[in-house]
């Protein structure tokens, strides 16, 4: 569990003392600090409540003078757990309805989504009364309509995990309902910030002596004054509701946008020059900053990341460290890439060796290499100016199903472009042959470790390997660490980052070669990704603008979640 994910479990309570100890006995396996709110419950609970958390190291007591409802008894949690230093609360009610053997898998969802409120869906058996199932898909149609969308399957479940920043920023500037309006309404305003949610189905069982706190009459009215607040409050955020839309992973997302940009800039720079293209840059990144909004909200979330690592670790953050600079960044490698397959950039005026960079690499070793490389940098400058240097043959191992228009331009504009690529949609046996023949002849074949296979393997599950990544685990994929196994050939880190105006390459020696003993192979793949993922965390930091991944880095595609 990552050292930035901190979670707790949080139980409101109004005079539910007798289900209390069933409740702590079913979460004491997991071991998680748990607050549990007395919501100023009556004199018999009181007292129950104070014996179990006096024989519970873990249970802590935090006591309202009077009932102030559900909703007040949560935001007096989350603010006593925010005090305390946790990231997320997993909210569980008292009456023990919830499947609480769930948590593991609401918490593995919320490590991988921290700024996401993860809800229990549902599943109900015979035991709900049919008054409450009838209610809740009326609650659901309002939901609909006041986000707009179908993302949010159930607002009502009381088994969530909150990220506790988002929703204390929230209640910072907007008033939440305080009692039983609170869960549908902090969802759907989370939902407005930009704070998704994803959903687990879970089971859910209504005790047969079971007590309800819902007063049909006063409860009924808050939630339909709630309803038509959020329903006002949503007729202003129509155009912003009509744009969004779910970032999609890398492998799902269709073409680039802006690459009419591109094509005129290129032109731009073959009748004017640089200069010219430079002036034009700035235009044509402003127009795809505010329209690539899944992009834009990426590079945010990237950037957001670094600057929490670099002030965990008191690293001076560089200047400009903001979205837009970020795309500009993006602009400038994208045409790097054809201006150096054009010959318009020169190896030790534009390019340059970081100390022990050539070394790492053996120009002069006529054995062949596996260079990993990543998204992170300018890896394809290298690759054409070393082609047009004559120093080595370097292969590319690219996935076509990608980025097609951004070929289309590159092709048009530099054909030689295309020397040496080697497109595939997987790494299978055929890629080991191919790659073997091409290392045999001394050739360097270049693969990307940061971004996992297009398609899923048989069965609808993705080979990757979860390592440590900027404070997070994230999916790397299998394919290329065990293909070098498969290879025996020397394997040689390699980035091009942007510094002080010119691109700088960075290599260093990986394995030579790199071996998965067939008896502890997991825990050696498990290894070498994790030493990967140090790496490409360590050049990142360096040069943070360099980031090329404009997606969800840390979610798989088509993940058996719900959002």
């Amino acid at each position: 569990m990552s050292v930035t994910f901190r979670p707790c479990v949080l139980i409101p309570c109004y005079n539910h003392g007798a289900m209390m100890a069933s409740v702590l006995a079913r979460l004491a396996p997991f071991d998680l600090p748990c607050l549990v709110v007395d919501d100023g419950s009556d004199e018999t609970t009181r007292r129950t409540l104070e014996a179990l958390a006096a024989d519970r190291p873990q249970v802590t007591l935090l006591r309202l003078a009077e009932n102030s409802g559900k909703g007040a008894a949560v935001m007096q949690g989350l603010k006593d757990c925010a005090d305390r230093g946790f990231t997320h609360a997993v909210q569980v009610d008292a009456d023990g309805q919830h499947a609480i053997e769930d948590i593991p898998k609401l918490l593995a969802l919320a490590e991988r989504h921290p700024d996401a409120l993860i809800s229990g869906q549902p599943v109900y058996d015979d035991s709900i009364p049919r008054s409450r199932l009838y209610g809740r898909w009326i609650t659901h149609v309002w939901v609909w309509i006041e986000t707009l969308s179908l993302q949010l399957k159930d607002s009502m479940c009381g088994f969530r995990v909150y990220p506790i920043a988002p929703v204390l920023r929230l209640a910072a500037t907007t008033p939440l309902g305080r009692r039983m309006d609170f869960d549908t309404e902090v969802m759907v305003r989370l939902y407005w910030q930009g704070n998704t949610s994803y959903f687990l189905p879970t089971r859910v069982t209504y005790p047969p002596d079971g007590v309800s706190h819902f007063d049909a009459l006063k409860d009924n009215v808050r939630i339909s004054l709630m309803h038509t607040r959020l329903f006002l409050g949503m007729l202003p955020r129509i155009p912003s509701l009509l744009m969004r839309r779910r970032s999609q992973h890398w492998a799902q997302q269709q073409e680039v946008k802006g690459l009419w940009g591109m094509r005129l800039m290129l032109r731009v720079w073959q009748l004017l020059g640089r200069k010219a293209f430079t002036a034009l840059l700035w235009p044509v990144t402003a127009v795809y900053w505010l329209t690539a909004r899944a992009a834009r909200q990426a590079s945010q979330q990237w950037l957001a990341r670094v600057k929490t690592v670099m002030a965990q670790r008191q690293m001076p953050q560089p200047a400009r460290l903001n979205s837009f600079s970020h795309f500009l960044r993006f602009g400038h490698a994208m045409l790097n890439k054809v201006a150096s397959w054009r010959g318009e950039m020169k190896l030790h005026r534009d390019l340059v060796f970081a100390p022990g960079a050539q070394e790492a690499l053996g120009l002069d070793d006529p054995q062949g290499k596996l260079l990993l490389a990543s998204h992170l940098g300018d890896v394809e400058a290298c690759r054409a100016l070393a082609q047009r240097e004559g120093a080595k043959t370097i292969n590319a191992l690219v996935f076509s199903d990608n980025a097609r228009r951004f070929k289309q331009v590159m092709e048009e504009m530099a054909p030689q472009a295309g020397i040496h690529l080697m497109p595939v949609t997987d790494i299978g046996p055929e890629t080991a042959i191919l790659i073997k023949e091409k290392l045999d002849r001394g050739e360097w074949v270049a693969i990307v470790g940061d971004r996992i296979a297009v398609t899923p393997q048989r069965g609808g599950s993705w080979r990757v390997i979860w390592s440590e990544f900027m404070g997070q685990p994230a999916p790397f994929p299998q394919g290329p660490f065990i293909l070098a196994s498969i290879l025996r050939c020397p394997v040689v880190l390699i980035f091009a980052l942007c510094q002080q105006g010119k691109l700088t390459l960075h290599c260093e020696p990986f394995a030579d070669p790199l071996l998965l003993p067939r008896g502890e192979r997991q825990q050696a793949l498990q290894q070498t990704v994790d030493r990967y993922a140090e790496r490409l965390e360590h050049y990142a930091l360096l040069s943070p603008l360099d980031w090329f991944n404009f997606f969800d880095f840390w979610q798989l595609p088509e993940i058996n979640e719900k959002e």
